[in-house]
């Protein structure tokens, strides 16, 4: 496991092991954005956790990073809304892989409303994640 919104998977039917992979459609917190950097990561491995897992594809497959890009489903449910549903991950629009925007945007406006997570008043997420990332030494 590598953040709250990339993991490393085993088995995409190529040599060589283990592939890094980008998750569609989300910015969790980087790691260092105490406590919801972590929470996000802890959450990513508790949804997937011993779980079979389908990776979907959208129109671009790979990011600068050579990263896989992906949506990860679970038992029928798509772990990129769960994580902005529970407030661990924003909604994070990135064209041209935009398949299930909608429904991120719909789970962050509700996890926002709710003050799940990253949304809660007393503990709130303060600095977009790419702002931090840009702004540490």
């Amino acid at each position: 496991m590598l953040s709250g919104n990339s993991l490393e998977v085993r088995d995409l039917g190529e040599a060589g092991g283990a592939k890094r992979v980008r998750l569609i459609g989300i910015e969790a917190p980087d790691l260092q954005q105490n406590p919801w950097g972590n929470a996000a990561k802890q959450e990513l491995e508790r949804l997937i956790e011993g779980q079979t897992l389908l990776l979907e594809w959208d129109i671009e497959r790979e990011d600068g990073y050579d990263r896989h890009l992906a949506y990860l489903w679970r038992d029928g449910k798509l772990v990129n809304e769960e994580l902005i549903a529970g407030g661990y991950a924003l909604a994070q629009v990135r064209s041209p892989n935009i398949k299930y925007d909608r429904r991120f945007t719909h789970a962050q406006e509700k996890a926002r409303i709710m003050g799940q997570g990253i949304w809660d008043s007393q503990t709130p997420l303060r600095v977009h994640p790419s702002d931090f990332r840009q702004n540490r030494p």
